[in-house]
């Protein structure tokens, strides 16, 4: 009997493509047969009995040897110990490649996906199969799967199994047209799930065939001679419509079975499109037709590349039938949908070179670029295929759909934007990864969080997602008005006590209005941002009060000429610039006293200082007036601590991060941030930013720091 399995399969295929390479499907059957030996399925069949079937639907459908071979060949590298290596080895590589496709299906396979995520999970699953024929291979295999589904004895199981193939499987065979499977799909999923409708409609079915035989050929014959007379030759044939589409109709219409009128329809075949309209001409100024019940797929084809044309009419004996009228080719289209494209046909004289990813990409492109109904038409014009897609799962087996380049941030933003701002870190597929790691199709991932995590402004560098760039962007938009706040408070505060006054709220509150603002934040931060002069709202508030007014910077900055800021006598103090004008030392470069300096003015800012050596300055190059020639003073206004920046890699071991800290604390610094950038097994890679009095005093925690055994480089971060 199994040999009969086999020669079944030679003689399909002998029937299409008599000029095949026998040799190499029969290797592939005994490959399959000692791999799998001594497994059996749930019917208790040997199990690779199961790949045969597989691969007798597709020769069923007419395709390459090779897509044959794949499907005897699909599970021995998921469930025997062969591997890709023996696979091409023994046959070729487009068979390994082949074979890796449908394994990596079969393993995502397995997540649970529901409701609103299966049209997600087809996606995912287009979007893996880079060549149309693992796809065509995963299709027959779940056929076959739901052909011997009664062999599995739990019901639950059972209906889980038909639901998901249901919700995902045949609607894919639908969207890249493969009808003869997709209907072959439905109706089997049909008998599980809802058994007791299908059983009823399966027995006024065979009532009606009981009753209407004669009936049927009558209209068979009548539409025949019609299109004789009229020198037209065509094949015209009845067919009952499937009990799942029956049911649906019944469903979508909320009528009952009597009230259908189109349980039958009939199908006019003929050789060139031309003829198309030519027999809707005979049949339409024969009988009448029934008005909008006409639709022409041949002019405007459906998202899956469907061509026919759809008329219904009060046909002979009175009856409303429906007809459908296409070519030859045409049905073949309407069966295989994409398969027929890579169908074995004579005059490619079995090259399968057309088989190609190109190839499968460009059809499908085609095929969506026609969807009909706006949402999807937008949907899938915006995915462009789905390959500039990533579709990733959370833990829970929920299916994610991001930009192709998505990092771990992206994904926890796509989450929830509260995951996002506390995000500190990420696993992928059980691992630790980097933040900014790429995301591919299929990988699970979990967001590590924690309460006291902000979003770090450096992470706009490498997110894709605009909700996740928005987020950052706002964060850091706030972080930096509350730090011109404090600022500018702290200034206001100092004028007030210089002059002799007490610093009070409502002093402020009393010149909103004269600045325009809704509350004192506001001209804190302006203050702070050096856009007002804290003296000058000092005499806002006390007009009488005698003191030297200092004009804003914005005002003076355009008078002062570059020679007038360079050609003083000498370089000025750092708080000696202009009174009462912020001052903010670069980030970029985190200059130290030691280091020589150079001051930028920008408006809306104040003074940034960068040292002199700062790659940044590049960028001013062609504004020489906002230099200015600054050095570092001295006296009671300096802070005693700068924050100086350093890149180091320790190795990851126990005690690491204590030791680090430890050696700081020796040698006089305080650690005011640290950020790992990078996590490896073996090393982790971080920036320290730490109190110090100057560069020599970094210089000297550096020193100390590369003479530590687990410390394995450090250096002064610039740029970063």
């Amino acid at each position: 009997m199994l040999m009969d399995q086999l020669e079944k399969l030679l003689n399909t295929i002998r029937d299409y493509n008599p000029d095949f390479d026998e040799a190499i499907v029969k290797k592939a059957y005994e490959f399959a047969k000692k791999k799998h030996e001594g497994q059996t399925r749930a019917s208790g069949e040997p199990y690779y009995t199961h790949p045969v079937e597989v691969a007798q639907i597709l020769a069923d459908m007419r395709m390459d040897v090779t897509t044959i071979v794949t499907a005897i060949l699909h599970d021995t590298v998921e469930d025997t110990d062969a591997t890709l290596e023996d696979l091409k080895k023994e046959f070729n590589q487009d068979v390994a490649n082949l074979v890796d496709g449908v394994s990596k299906l079969t393993r995502i396979e397995s997540q649970t996906v529901e409701g609103k995520q299966a049209e997600n999970f087809r996606k995912l699953l287009l979007a893996m199969s880079e060549d149309i024929r693992v796809l065509l291979v995963k299709l027959g295999d779940r056929l076959h799967n739901m052909r011997t589904i009664g062999a599995i004895k739990k019901s639950a199981k059972r209906q889980r199994i038909a639901s998901e193939t249901l919700e995902i499987y045949a609607p894919l065979a639908e969207r890249i047209g493969i009808h003869v499977i997709k209907a072959e799909m439905e109706d089997l999923c049909f008998e599980q799930i809802h058994p007791e409708a299908r059983e009823s409609i399966m027995n006024r079915l065979t009532h009606l065939r009981q009753e209407g035989q004669d009936l049927v050929k009558g209209i068979i014959s009548e539409l025949k001679n019609n299109l004789e007379e009229n020198g037209i030759k065509a094949v015209v044939t009845g067919r009952e419509k499937t009990p799942y589409s029956i049911w649906k109709k019944m469903q979508r219409k909320d009528v009952a079975f009597e009230q259908l009128s189109d349980i039958m329809a009939f199908r006019i075949l003929v050789d060139k499109k031309e003829d198309c309209y030519l027999v809707l001409g005979v049949i339409h100024s024969k009988y009448h037709s029934v008005p909008g019940r006409f639709k022409d797929y041949i002019s405007t084809p459906k998202p899956n590349g469907y061509s026919s044309i759809h008329t219904t009419i009060m046909g002979p004996k009175r009856q409303r039938i429906e007809i459908q009228i296409r070519t030859h080719d045409m049905h073949d289209q309407a069966e295989l949908g994409v398969a027929a494209h890579w169908a074995y046909k004579e005059s490619r004289q079995a090259k399968e070179r057309d088989v190609t990813k190109y190839r499968w990409l460009r059809e499908l492109l085609d095929i969506l670029e026609h969807e009909q109904k706006p949402e999807e038409f937008w949907e899938h014009t915006k995915l462009e295929l789905f390959q500039d897609r990533v579709f990733v799962f959370t833990p829970k087996g929920d299916l994610v759909e991001l930009p192709y380049g998505a990092t771990p941030i992206d994904f926890a933003y796509a989450i929830h934007s509260d995951i996002g701002d506390k995000c500190v870190g990420s696993k992928v597929n059980g691992r630790i990864a980097p933040l900014n790691s790429q995301l591919s199709n299929g990988d699970e991932v979990e967001v590590i969080t924690s309460k006291t995590q902000t979003p770090s402004p450096t992470w706009e560098r490498f997110v894709i997602t605009g909700k996740a760039r928005s987020h950052i962007r706002r964060y850091v938009r706030n972080q930096q008005r509350d730090e011109f706040v404090t600022l500018g408070k702290a200034m206001i505060q100092k004028v007030f006590r210089q002059e002799g006054y007490e610093f009070s709220e409502k002093a402020i509150s009393g010149v909103l209005n004269h600045y325009k603002t809704e509350e004192n934040d506001d001209i804190y931060a302006k203050i702070g941002s050096g856009i007002l002069v804290a003296r000058n709202v000092f005499n806002t508030i006390f007009p009488g009060h005698k003191t030297e007014i200092v004009k804003r910077p914005s005002e003076d900055m355009d008078r002062i000429s570059a020679a007038q800021m360079l050609n003083t006598d000498g370089p000025m103090p750092i708080k000696g610039l202009i009174p009462g004008m912020a001052v903010h030392f670069a980030r970029c470069c985190h200059p130290l006293p030691g280091d020589r300096i150079v001051g930028i003015v920008t408006t809306g800012k104040g003074v940034t200082v960068h040292t002199i050596d700062c790659e940044t300055l590049e960028t001013f190059a062609d504004t020489p007036e906002r230099w200015l020639d600054i050095s570092w003073g001295s006296g009671d206004d300096m802070p005693e601590s700068h924050v100086g920046r350093i890149h180091l890699t320790i190795s990851n071991e126990q005690g690491s991060l204590g030791t680090v800290s430890t050696v700081i604390g020796r040698n006089g610094g305080n650690i005011t941030n640290l950020k790992i950038i990078s996590r490896s097994i073996d090393f982790w890679e971080m920036i320290l930013d730490i109190y110090v009095h100057d560069t020599q005093h970094l210089n000297n925690v550096i020193a100390a720091l590369r003479a530590t055994p687990c410390i394995v480089s450090v250096d002064r971060a610039k740029g970063r």
